[in-house]
């Protein structure tokens, strides 16, 4: 991922933080550099208090490598990646953390834990990716969603991806975020069903189903970024030109969006999961360590909100 330079979106972001405590954070086999270093900047930072789950000699040769101070960090020793998934989960059900941050495992081997229907953390929510963006040419934090969890989403899926989303912009400081539901075109017809679902969206937000949120839909994504593209196709919408959220049919189109802002607009995207029991830092060995920063703030402010508002 291209390293940004960032247009100070992020760092408001981050001074809302300045006044919070830090969280603590289980952090799964941080065993490489970029995944060490990331937890204990943000560390540094006040952001997490991070407890790193994995085998002791390998995190202690990844930061002598590295020429990384572990400082004082707690360090829980288990013997491989599979059990740093499993054992950091188990901290966040005994309550000695609030979030949980992907290290050097794979993503699926995570989720693996996370989804466990024996002692995992799933809630009666479907659970859907946010990628956090600071694009140069958009006027405020964007979020995209979902380009990372869920394929090929059912309308039921996308009510919980919304509302997860929704409910993720709020506690970034947004009282009635903007929703954009992307499909090809901007009108309803039956040979697309992502216009179906994103018209469906719309009815249920009006009748309570998806709360907290402005919704329009469907709208092509010149539409829902440019108001004067869509005043030109004779489109009236609260959210045309000046959305929070973009809404992605699927995983596909959601995850080439967020890349292609990334690599031709030079955007930063945080990462983050939600709809299970506490907010998961997701990065990648890319990420640049803005992104990572990022990451770890927006799940700040998520637990923090989640404490005054379960």
């Amino acid at each position: 991922m291209q390293q940004a330079t960032g247009t100070g979106k992020y760092e408001r972001l981050l001074t809302r933080c300045e006044s919070l405590a830090p969280v603590p954070t289980a952090v799964a086999h941080p065993c490489e550099a970029t995944a060490l270093s990331g937890a204990l900047e943000a560390a540094a930072r006040g952001l997490i208090v991070p407890l790193l789950v994995g085998p002791v000699a390998r995190i202690a040769e990844t930061a002598e490598k590295a020429g990384i101070s572990l400082g004082d960090a707690e360090i829980i020793d288990v013997p491989h990646s599979h059990a740093a998934a499993i054992k950091a989960v188990e901290l966040i059900r005994e309550g000695k953390a609030e979030i949980l941050m992907k290290g050097s495992l794979h993503t699926d081997e995570l989720m693996g834990a996370v989804v466990s229907r024996e002692g995992g953390l799933r809630t009666a929510r479907r659970i859907s990716h946010v990628f956090v963006m600071d694009v140069p040419t958009y006027h405020k934090v964007l979020l995209v969603t979902d380009g990372a969890i869920n394929i090929a989403p059912t309308l039921e899926d996308k009510v919980d991806i919304c509302q997860n989303a929704i409910d993720l912009a709020i506690s970034l400081g947004l009282e009635k975020p903007k929703v954009a539901i992307l499909a090809a075109v901007e009108t309803v017809t039956s040979k697309m069903s992502a216009t179906i679902d994103a018209a469906a969206l719309c009815k249920m937000a009006e009748r309570g189903q998806i709360t907290g949120g402005v919704l329009d839909g469907p709208l092509a994504f010149d539409n829902a970024i440019s108001k004067q593209a869509a005043e030109t196709k004779g489109i009236k919408s609260a959210v045309a030109g000046d959305p929070d959220i973009l809404l992605a049919p699927d995983l596909e189109s959601g995850n080439i969006l967020a890349k292609q802002l990334t690599f031709l607009a030079n955007a930063d995207s945080a990462g983050m999961v939600l709809g299970a029991r506490v907010p998961i830092i997701l990065t990648s060995r890319a990420d640049s360590v803005r992104s990572r920063i990022a990451s770890c703030g927006v799940a700040k402010l998520v637990a923090h909100h989640r404490r005054n508002k379960p």
